[in-house]
């Protein structure tokens, strides 16, 4: 398994830089017969999407993504699922003073000790704008674990030193409230003191780290292995 593929039965492997043509994914192992569209893998991009508020990053992409092979008439075929999705934003004149800088904590100089050879424009390979495959698969996923009665949903608890009370952290939500704030923030008081937090740290240059809720629904019982790969360890993998 390469460095860029992820998953066993369900597998992904994602290509594309963040100022290259594009970026995309092929994902492996999901059955045929999922009602499945692009407009499904559509719907979790927008809500991925920069550009839609202040606290998010600049960079203004549509984020239009286009299915190649896997889906027909609405349904999965079983077959590889193969997408892309086309960069239109990349400004690689605001990177040039970067050719010879290395960021601090960034992938900037390992790349360099690597590979002897680096893309500095926006972090290659190492830059954010990939986790829009990962969102895209989420989406295949999610579709497959439907069939299957898990769900999920996750919401912000935390952002820098604002944190939610436990009882209103890991009190029960809907999608609908989570998505009514730019922060994903449930709590409308909360949300708004979050964002005002993050805007004043942007215009100090700097940022803060934050924390995310998620809730798992109708998994069963003996998912995963022991120690080595249990659940945890794969999500633990996954999120980092």
């Amino acid at each position: 398994m390469s460095g860029s593929s992820t998953g066993t039965l369900f597998r992904l492997s994602s290509f594309g830089e963040s100022h290259g043509p594009a970026i995309g994914g092929v994902v492996d192992g999901c059955p045929p017969g999922i009602e499945l569209s692009a407009a499904d893998l559509q719907r979790s991009l927008d809500r991925r999407r920069p550009g839609q508020s202040s606290v998010s990053s600049p960079r203004n992409e549509r984020d239009q993504i286009e299915i190649l092979s896997g889906l027909f008439e609405g349904r999965t075929t079983g077959t590889p699922i193969a997408f892309i999705i086309r960069n239109q934003d990349q400004r690689s004149d605001d990177y040039l003073e970067l050719e010879n800088v290395y960021r601090p904590s960034h992938a900037d100089l390992v790349y360099e000790q690597k590979y002897g050879h680096r893309d500095y424009r926006g972090g290659g390979r190492s830059s954010a704008r990939e986790t829009a495959v990962r969102v895209a698969a989420g989406s295949i996923a999610s579709a497959m674990l439907r069939k299957l009665g898990i769900s999920m949903k996750a919401w912000v608890i935390q952002a820098g030193d604002i944190r939610l009370p436990d009882a209103l952290a890991f009190a029960d939500y809907t999608e609908e409230q989570t998505e009514a704030s730019v922060m994903r923030c449930p709590v409308p008081d909360y949300s708004i003191a979050m964002e005002a937090l993050i805007t004043k740290l942007k215009s100090e240059g700097d940022s803060c780290g934050g924390v995310v809720h998620c809730v798992v629904s109708g998994m069963p019982a003996g998912i995963g292995e022991p120690v080595y790969d249990k659940l945890s360890a794969r999500l633990a993998s996954a999120m980092m």
